[in-house]
C-alpha cells in the first residue's frame, strides 16, 4: 500500500480541547495525486499550530535565483561594447558569458553575489576559470573586481588558497582600504590558512602606506615569530613605515641589520632613507647613507647627489655642499639644473654672495647658461638685497638663452 506525503494543520476545538484533525496535505513534488498514484512516496507529517508565522518561502522558491541572466543585447553602451569586443580571444565562452554579464551589471538586475550562483550553477567552472576571470578584471581595473574576487573565495570550485587571500590583501592596501584588508586577513586565518611571510609583509606594507607604525611594528614583530629568514622585502616594508613616520635612524638599523645577513635592499629604499635624512638637514645620516650606497655597489646619479648637496645646504654646510657638487662632476656625472640651484641655495642660506658669484664664474669660463631654478634663486636673493639692475640683466639673459 502507498504511503502519504502530507503535512498536519492541528485545529483545536473548543469543547474537545484534546481532540486534533488531521488534514492530508500532497507535498509538492506530489500536486493534485491521489494516493493510488504515490506508489512508494514516504509519509511526511508535520504538527503545526493554529497560530503560525508567515511561512518560509519553499524549496522551490529558494532554488529559483534572485538574478535574471539575460543575455546581453546590443541595448547597452558604447562603453560597454567597447570592453566586451576587447576581451580576449582565446578566453573560454563560460568565462566569457560571465564577463559580460558583469560588464553590463547593474544593481536593479539584482545583486553580484546571486548572479555568480547562476553561473556557477549552469556553467560549471572551474579554478582556471574563476582565475581568467579575475585576471581580466583586474586588466580592466573594474570597480567590481576586488567584490567579484572576495566571492569567489566562498566558492568551492575557485579552491581558494592563502595566496588568493594575499591578493585581496594587497589590492585592498593599494587603496588604502585597511577596514577591508583586516576583514580580508581575518577571513583568511579563521578559514585555517596559513598566514605566511608574503601574507605578513602585505599587511606591514598597508600599514606603512597608511602611516600606522604601531600595528607596523606589531605585525613586523608577528613576521619574526614565524622563525624564518626574512626577505628584503620584508625589510623594506619596515624600512619605509619608520621613513613615513619621520624615524629615519629606525630605519637605517634595519639597513644594518640587512647588511649583517647579506640581504641588500633595492635603490629605492637607499634613496627613500637619503631623502629623508636630506629634507630635514641631517648631513650626517645623509652622508653615511651615501657612503653606505657606493659600498653596496650602487653608483650614484645625479639625483642622489643632489640629496647629498640640499642635507648639506639645510644643514648650513655650503662649503660642503660645494665640494660635494664638485666631487659630482669629477665623477663624470653632467649637473641639471637642480644640483645648480641646490649650491645657490645653500650660499643664499649663509647669504656668501661672493662665493655664489665665483661658483658662477666657473660655468661662465665654460660658457654654460644656467637654468630657470637657479636664476630665480638669483633674482629673489638680488630683489631681497635691493640689487634691481643685476636681477634685470639675470632675467634678460636667461630670456635670450631660452629663446636660443
Amino acid at each position: 500500500m502507498g504511503t502519504y506525503a502530507c503535512n498536519m494543520l492541528v485545529y483545536p476545538y473548543p469543547t474537545y480541547p484534546h481532540q486534533r484533525k488531521i488534514v492530508y496535505l500532497p507535498l509538492r513534488n506530489s500536486i493534485f495525486q491521489t494516493p493510488g498514484t504515490l506508489a512508494a512516496g514516504k509519509l511526511q507529517c508535520q504538527q503545526v499550530s493554529p497560530y503560525v508565522e508567515p511561512r518560509e518561502k519553499t524549496e522551490i522558491e529558494v532554488e529559483n535565483p534572485r538574478f535574471t541572466w539575460i543575455e546581453i543585447r546590443r541595448d547597452i553602451t558604447e562603453a560597454q561594447k567597447e570592453a566586451i569586443a576587447q576581451l580576449p580571444p582565446k578566453m573560454t565562452k563560460r568565462c566569457k558569458a560571465l564577463m559580460r554579464q558583469v560588464i553590463c551589471f547593474s544593481p536593479h538586475k539584482g545583486n553580484l553575489c546571486d548572479l555568480l550562483a547562476v553561473w556557477v550553477r549552469n556553467m560549471k567552472p572551474q579554478r582556471a576559470d574563476w582565475l581568467a576571470v579575475l585576471k581580466e578584471l583586474k586588466i580592466m581595473n573594474h570597480p567590481l573586481y576586488l567584490e567579484v574576487a572576495e566571492l569567489a573565495l566562498l566558492e568551492e570550485s575557485f579552491e581558494a588558497n592563502n595566496r588568493d587571500y594575499t591578493k585581496i590583501i594587497h589590492a585592498y592596501g593599494k587603496q588604502n582600504q585597511i577596514q577591508e584588508a583586516e576583514k580580508t586577513f581575518s577571513s583568511m586565518k579563521s578559514k585555517g590558512f596559513i598566514c605566511d611571510q608574503v601574507t605578513l609583509t602585505a599587511m606591514i606594507h598597508m600599514y606603512s602606506k597608511a602611516g600606522n607604525l604601531k600595528l607596523a611594528e606589531e605585525t613586523f614583530e608577528e613576521l619574526k615569530l614565524l622563525g624564518q629568514p626574512l626577505d628584503k622585502r620584508s625589510y623594506g616594508s619596515m624600512i619605509m613605515a619608520y621613513i613615513r613616520a619621520g624615524m629615519p635612524k629606525q630605519g637605517e638599523s634595519l639597513l644594518r641589520e640587512m647588511d649583517a645577513q647579506e640581504i641588500y635592499p633595492g635603490s629605492e629604499i637607499y634613496k627613500a632613507l637619503l631623502r629623508a635624512y636630506s629634507m630635514t638637514g641631517d648631513s650626517e645620516g645623509a652622508q653615511r647613507v651615501f657612503e653606505e650606497i657606493q659600498c653596496a655597489g650602487l653608483p650614484p646619479d645625479v639625483g642622489l647627489c643632489g640629496l647629498l648637496i640640499n642635507a648639506y645646504g639645510m644643514a648650513g654646510q655650503s662649503q660642503k655642499a660645494r665640494v660635494a657638487f664638485e666631487n659630482m662632476t669629477r665623477a663624470g656625472l653632467e649637473p641639471n639644473d637642480k644640483c645648480i640651484a641646490l649650491v645657490l641655495a645653500a650660499y643664499e642660506r649663509e647669504n656668501k654672495l661672493s662665493n655664489a658669484l665665483e661658483f658662477l664664474e666657473d660655468f661662465e669660463r665654460d660658457s654654460i647658461m644656467i637654468g630657470k631654478e637657479a636664476s630665480e634663486i638669483l633674482a629673489r636673493w638680488f630683489r631681497r638685497l635691493g640689487v634691481v639692475e643685476e636681477v634685470e640683466l639675470i632675467l634678460r639673459e636667461y630670456a635670450a638663452g631660452v629663446s636660443n
